[in-house]
């Protein structure tokens, strides 16, 4: 998990622009914020090297082929969330592992080419993680929304300010 980092409002701004258009270029970036294009540069690599960014493309794996998304509810053994977080982010087929209250102590989003290789995945992986008790597994019919531009520039700072 990544500790916070202090930011500024130039590196929400930074990470809002990049949510937008991961591919926008340094100068750009830099032209838009009024802030010389290497102080973009460093931000952007210190942002990334803290683990807070990271720049990826994202497919919605229903149009490519991959025809079997679930989100896996998953139980614990106590005390056992953390290291059962941490093995399932190892597999391959994860795209999304987390922490939770509630029903479930952990889900996880995967994403497999078909029933098979979800079963595989499920039975094979998953079910060999020392302190997984039980999972349910909620299959993905439709993605009406697959995003990650949650808006960081609405985010208050330490100050409680919002930087937009």
């Amino acid at each position: 998990m990544t500790s916070p980092v202090d930011m500024d409002d130039i590196d929400r701004q930074i990470i809002t622009a990049l949510q937008s258009d991961g591919r926008k270029s340094f100068t750009q970036i830099a032209e838009d914020l009024g802030i010389p294009a290497s102080s973009a540069r460093y931000r952007t690599r210190r942002l990334e090297e803290t683990g807070i960014l990271q720049i990826v493309g994202i497919a919605n794996p229903l149009a490519i082929g991959f025809d079997r998304l679930a989100m896996i509810g998953i139980r614990t053994a106590p005390g056992k969330a953390r290291v059962v977080c941490e093995a399932l982010s190892e597999l391959p087929e994860t795209s999304y592992v987390i922490m939770t209250t509630g029903q479930f102590d952990v889900m996880a989003e995967v994403v497999c080419r078909d029933i098979e290789h979800f079963t595989n995945v499920v039975n094979d992986h998953m079910q060999g993680i020392d302190g997984l008790l039980s999972t349910e597994s909620f299959f993905v019919l439709e993605a009406h929304k697959l995003a990650y531009g949650w808006g960081v520039g609405n985010v208050p700072g330490p100050s409680g300010v919002s930087s937009t």
